[in-house]
């Protein structure tokens, strides 16, 4: 367990009171759909990151944070990191690189059910180029397979670490569904964070604008259903939320103005369906999960825009917050 001892500590002796406090980030990574965002909710224990069964719905550095008495866990989660294709993947993977090198533990998750695959070697090979950060295996999804399974998988796990020349600082089965061992998983990150004092207050959750949340929520909403046909060429910009004037103070109204842009003038009638009955779905539904995070009625104002192939773009791109 070389990689555990290097860390760093502090020159004051320890008080008395027990273990000091730390605070520090995590991230975890993987392969789309591995079940990072579930894990991340499960371990902050409320909906935070956007959780849905397709990849990169998760495009910004939205932070969980977890709360306890002796440690804060500060979660970051990257964007998936694949082979990009595009411009907007280049750029996904130099925040994924650069987050990795800031983190003080990073935890890759592998599903049970699932052999190790070129994906798998990929991540972890560039996870053997960082060096100095400690890497934890989260098995995944283990509630979908048997103790046999389990135990194939978590040493394939291991050896792949011994192929690449680097030892796993832990190798941890988890089930965030069955909520198994996700407090035996946050027990293990917390000894790898450097001592210091919380970092944010007690009540955050995360650090995410809200803007950025409840386009996350739109977003999520306008792809329901439409996957196949338009799999991430979805992208929304909310333009402002102001709270409505002349409102009592007992009778708030938010109103949520967005533009949902997609990259041909053949997927508007996807988004809008027939007779508008579409977007007005996803204004329903999007607006009770907005209401729900903000805590306050919303007035949403949808428009679908298009932004003609703008994953290929860098302006379009810098105008959509990449």
């Amino acid at each position: 367990m070389g990689a555990m001892s290097v860390r760093t500590q502090s020159s004051e002796p320890p008080e008395s009171s027990g273990a000091p406090h730390r605070a520090g980030f995590a991230c975890f990574v993987g392969r789309p759909n591995a079940g990072k965002s579930t894990l991340t909710n499960a371990l902050v224990g409320q909906k935070v990151a956007i959780t849905a069964n397709q990849p990169q719905t998760t495009r910004h550095t939205v932070r969980g944070i977890v709360h306890r008495p002796d440690a804060q866990l500060i979660l970051v989660d990257t964007p998936g990191l694949h082979k990009p294709r595009t411009l907007l993947g280049e750029r996904l993977n130099d925040i994924v690189r650069t987050t990795w090198a800031e983190v003080d533990v990073i935890g890759f998750c592998l599903p049970a059910n699932e052999k190790l695959g070129p994906g798998d070697r990929f991540i972890a090979k560039e996870l053997a180029s960082i060096k100095k950060t400690p890497k934890i295996a989260i098995v995944t999804k283990t509630d979908l397979v048997d103790g046999k399974t389990l135990a194939e998988q978590l040493i394939a796990i291991d050896q792949l670490g011994a192929e690449l020349g680097f030892e796993w600082a832990e190798i941890v089965p988890v089930s965030a569904v069955g909520d198994e061992q996700v407090g035996l998983l946050a027990d293990l990150i917390v000894p790898l964070l450097p001592e210091g004092p919380a970092l944010y207050p007690e009540g955050d959750l995360t650090d995410e604008p809200e803007q950025v949340m409840v386009a996350e929520l739109i977003r999520e909403a306008a792809l329901e259903g439409v996957r196949d046909e338009l799999p991430h060429s979805i992208a929304v910009v909310v333009e402002e939320m102001l709270p409505r004037e002349d409102r009592p103070a007992d009778k708030p109204l938010l109103d949520i103005h967005a533009f949902v842009y997609i990259e041909r003038p053949s997927q508007k009638g996807i988004v809008i369906g027939p007779k508008g009955k579409r977007l007005k779905e996803v204004g329903i539904k999007s607006r009770k999960q907005i209401e729900a995070l903000l805590g306050t009625p919303v007035f949403l104002d949808l428009h679908v825009k298009v932004a003609k192939d703008w994953q290929r773009d860098p302006r379009q791109l810098r105008k959509l917050g990449f």
